[in-house]
């Protein structure tokens, strides 16, 4: 029986087939073992190719039998390369299958679970439960619509009156204030004068003056 078939649990008499989760596992033990080897080729590689660049000159024969296990070594470098390779896209293939398996399964149980809350209920009895709910909606915005609508005294008042029965009260109010405003500033004003000026009076003519005048103009012009 070969590595990986004792790994895995191969042959006639293991019957039981590992889980996935098992599976992967194992696939990463073995992946966790071949780096490890995969680390000790690289440093006997290392080590190999050290001992011919030491031997060039003085032992040739030494020298390419050192090579030649380098050769080997980096061959099953390679080869480990490979397997590494495929192990981790088969671990991923599991890891991926093992998720969508167990997503199926929570998605099975939530589906039961959700079969069960919908077993006691009627698809005609919601929606008759849901038409009702809307039909006590409906009465509760009219009576909150009748509850707010003004009743008694204000319905018959026409506001345009009231509109132009308030512009008088404003001019009212305004007139009263120009009138507080000029009251007290006439009353500091001086009284206006009685007598007649001076420069205006006229004198009275003396009548016998007068006829002086009258006199003295006539005995000129005769």
């Amino acid at each position: 029986m070969s590595f990986l078939g004792k790994l895995f649990g191969g042959g006639k008499s293991q019957e039981k087939t590992p889980s996935p989760a098992e599976a992967i596992q194992r696939l990463r033990d073995i992946e966790e073992m071949l780096m490890k080897k995969q680390e000790y080729l690289e440093k006997k590689v290392e080590q190999e190719l050290a001992l011919a660049k030491k031997n060039g000159r003085t032992n040739r024969r030494v020298a390419i039998q050192a090579l030649k296990r380098k050769k080997r070594y980096e061959k099953q470098l390679g080869q480990i390369d490979g397997t590494l390779t495929t192990i981790e896209f088969q671990r991923e293939a599991l890891e991926n299958a093992n998720t969508n398996t167990e997503v199926l399964k929570i998605m099975g149980i939530a589906a039961k679970a959700l079969k069960g809350t919908h077993s006691d209920m009627d698809v005609d009895k919601v929606h008759d439960l849901m038409d009702e709910v809307q039909e006590q909606q409906d009465i509760a915005n009219e009576i909150s619509e009748a509850i707010s609508s003004p009743i008694g005294f204000g319905n018959d008042v026409d506001e345009d009156e009231l509109a132009r029965e308030l512009d008088e009260l404003e001019q009212e109010s305004l007139d009263e204030q120009l009138l507080d405003v000029a009251g007290p500033a006439t009353e500091n004003l001086p009284s206006p004068p009685t007598a007649e000026p001076i420069s205006s009076r006229k004198k009275p003519a003396k009548p016998e003056e007068e006829d002086d005048d009258m006199k003295e103009l006539a005995a000129w012009a005769s």
